[in-house]
């Protein structure tokens, strides 16, 4: 099959196609990206389909994404991406912005209840009966001239992406088109909210079994891994490696000897940062009481497994009534924070994270199951 592909290399091409771009109900986006090595992706490529041309454009030659940022903005042009956090994140890096209304083929195809979590490649085969080639993926995206190769996979996967979504979009309810937009909206709001260096501690493994003490050398330790990781563009783990950290906070070394001998502890990471962190550890050991951080609170116990598993039948019950994935409805995140709230014996409070069409869908029904739940059993 012959793909009408169309390069775009300069500043001036890009604004008049963006202009063009800006009168279509919707466009394909794809990108390609290297992140072997930093923390931030590099764009390699930006593949744009309107239906029926592809355009490749070539982010080492253009300059300026004033036009581009005016239609990844624009709310009347649909943009269409799949399983897209990655992709969200070039956006934001390259031009400062982000797609909205966001159109997600993986998530329209959890809706329809096709599956969840679909990868590409078998969303394709699903719904257009194409078997893709794989094989691309993995290649250099910064080389230039890309092999012929290259240039057929990215054209096809964003002329497919498009046809995906002329086959989908249809079989959407009014409401699920909007719940889907509504969840698109979320990943973009969740991708600008900057992680806070200084709250990273809070998600580290078995953080919860450390003291206050303890919990504020994590604090520290996690925030100043965040921090470099950004300044460097490195991945979190050249910093620091992830497993490192907690035995870090619990045993608190004073010299180089007991610090190399952490669990998973990087030599590089002695040589290079060691004398630092063992005068950070020195530093947090010696704050006051009053600036250490709260105990965080300890997993759910085993009991409350039943409870749990209620809680999702409610998801299930729902999902089976309007024919869509059940992993769509409930996260166990936000049924773990309900619990959180007020276990064993109430009150419950709705975590913030349950929000939307799924609050009003649900909470009120999970805050009648738990209110229904008797005493002796939850304590």
């Amino acid at each position: 099959m012959a793909i009408d592909i169309h390069w775009i290399r300069d500043d001036v091409s890009l604004a008049q196609h963006c202009a063009e771009w800006q009168r279509l109900p919707y466009v394909a986006l794809d990108t390609e990206f290297m992140r072997v090595d930093t923390f931030y992706p590099i764009a390699g490529l930006l593949q744009i389909c309107d239906g029926a041309r592809v355009y490749l454009l070539d982010p080492l030659l253009i300059q300026d994404w004033t036009a581009f940022t005016a239609l990844l903005e624009d709310p009347a042009v649909i943009k269409v991406l799949h399983a897209c956090s990655e992709d969200l994140e070039v956006f934001l890096r390259l031009t400062g912005s982000l797609p909205v209304p966001l159109f997600d083929t993986q998530l329209a195809a959890a809706y329809l209840n096709l599956g969840f979590s679909m990868g590409y490649s078998r969303l394709v085969q699903a719904v257009l009966g194409i078997d893709l080639p794989k094989g691309e993926t993995r290649s250099d995206w910064l080389q230039r001239p890309l092999s012929q190769t290259q240039i057929s996979y990215a054209a096809e996967d964003a002329l497919h992406l498009a046809e995906v979504f002329e086959a989908l979009r249809p079989k959407l309810s009014a409401e699920k088109t909007a719940w889907l937009l509504e969840d698109g909206a979320e990943l973009v709001v969740n991708l600008r909210r900057e992680i806070d260096p200084d709250e990273v501690y809070r998600e580290a493994k078995l953080a919860w079994k450390l003291s206050p003490a303890q919990l504020a050398v994590l604090r520290e330790l996690c925030a100043w891994r965040e921090r470099e990781a950004r300044a460097r563009n490195q991945p979190r783990n050249r910093i620091i490696r992830e497993n490192s950290l907690w035995p870090l906070a619990r045993t608190q070394p004073d010299n180089l000897v007991a610090l190399a001998r952490i669990d998973d502890m990087h030599p590089k990471t002695v040589r290079q940062d060691g004398e630092f962190i063992l005068t950070l550890i020195k530093q947090v050991a010696a704050t006051p009481a009053s600036e250490w951080p709260q105990a965080l609170p300890e997993p759910l116990p085993m009991e409350a497994a039943a409870l749990l598993k209620e809680l999702r039948a409610i998801g299930q019950r729902e999902a089976e009534r309007l024919d869509m994935a059940p992993e769509l409805m409930l996260r166990k995140k936000t049924l773990e924070a309900l619990l959180k709230s007020g276990y064993p014996n109430g009150p419950y409070q709705l975590p913030e994270s349950l929000r939307g069409w799924r609050r009003e869908l649900m909470g009120q029904a999970l805050l009648d199951s738990l209110a229904a739940q008797p005493q002796e059993e939850q304590a």
